[in-house]
């Protein structure tokens, strides 16, 4: 007479025992498509500088952009993101050289694009790197930023970006309506393909600061971001801001910062269902390669866990200064 087993029906484990059944009911997968890679541009010549808080983060001169680009197509990464970094002497209260037609980043632009034609090139439109106090846009004497003031420069800045032949628009200031503003720009002189990718949930976090030493804009920045960037304790907001920038010709979605917002990233997609993309910003980067470097964690495998995560949470992809590491372990013969 058979007795009754004492152990479970359902055995989890069992889809678990071995390499190939695991790969066969993966639930989500990460490749390099889903990678873009930030690269940081100085105009100061000569070659490729260190970021004392970004271990192994280069500034990269022209010649050096152009061959990370080359190296980041080549193995298959769809986009870079270009962010500047510009001489002190430049930089005013109006952040005046962002809209420089033969200034570093539409120069950059277009080498790129003669160069590497095969990548997508993505640029921040923002005042931060170009203003002497550290802000995203134009401020009063109170430190408070003026929205519409802001909004005439960015949207001037923008159209100087599509106008060199970057292929994605990326608004990272924050201003109610900018969105609107410079999708009608785009359209009004031509630039109907040029996608946006907005920062639609961008926090105001602590998360930033090593980007900040990156641009040089930390030492400079007067007071905080809080009027503008979001409170990191809102939800409800983020969706508020995501449904607007739909609404005026958003064509992509981004959640900043990454890891500390995979609540925010998997509300929005659920929600919305559009591309939807996190930026795995500078903090996140800095905290984990100073715990790799001290030999704490197993740096192959924290980076591209840490990478993963962001799929799992719904991102259709993923700014990442281990954009290239990962592409190199992703592409990797196994």
């Amino acid at each position: 007479m058979k007795t009754t087993s004492q152990f479970p029906h359902a055995r989890p484990r069992r889809n678990r025992k071995a390499d190939w059944a695991r790969r066969l009911v993966r639930e989500t997968e990460l490749s390099v498509n889903d990678l873009i890679l930030p690269l940081i541009v100085h105009d100061q010549g000569g070659g490729p500088q260190s970021i004392a808080s970004m271990p192994n983060v280069l500034r990269h001169s022209l010649i050096g952009a152009i061959e990370q680009a080359k190296m980041a197509a080549d193995i298959g990464i769809p986009m870079i993101a270009i962010f500047p970094h510009i001489s002190e002497g430049k930089k005013d209260a109006v952040g005046s050289e962002a809209l420089n037609p033969n200034g570093l980043i539409p120069n950059i632009i277009k080498q790129i694009k003669a160069k590497v034609p095969n990548i997508g090139v993505m640029c921040d439109v923002a005042l931060d790197p170009y203003t002497n106090h550290g802000h995203d846009g134009v401020i009063d004497e109170v430190g408070y930023m003026l929205n519409d003031d802001t909004l005439n420069i960015l949207v001037k800045q923008a159209l100087l970006q599509a106008e060199a032949g970057a292929d994605v628009i990326a608004p990272s200031d924050m201003c109610d309506g900018r969105i609107g503003a410079i999708r009608r720009e785009l359209e009004a002189n031509g630039h109907c393909n040029t996608q946006i990718m907005a920062y639609a949930a961008k926090y105001a976090s602590a998360f930033y600061g090593p980007y900040r030493d990156a641009i040089g804009s930390k030492g400079a920045l007067k007071g905080d971001k809080k009027t503008y960037q979001m409170d990191p304790q809102n939800t409800n907001e983020a969706l508020i801001e995501v449904a607007l920038d739909i609404d005026e010709g958003a064509d992509m979605l981004l959640v900043k910062p990454g890891m500390p917002y995979l609540d925010i990233l998997a509300t929005i997609k659920r929600e919305f269902g559009r591309p939807t993309f996190a930026f795995q910003v500078s903090g996140e980067y800095a905290m984990l390669e100073a715990a790799i470097l001290n030999g704490w964690l197993d740096g192959t495998r924290v980076r591209m866990e840490a990478l993963q995560c962001f799929k799992r949470a719904g991102a259709d992809g993923i700014i990442s200064y281990w954009a290239m590491e990962a592409a190199k372990e992703l592409t990797r013969p196994k």
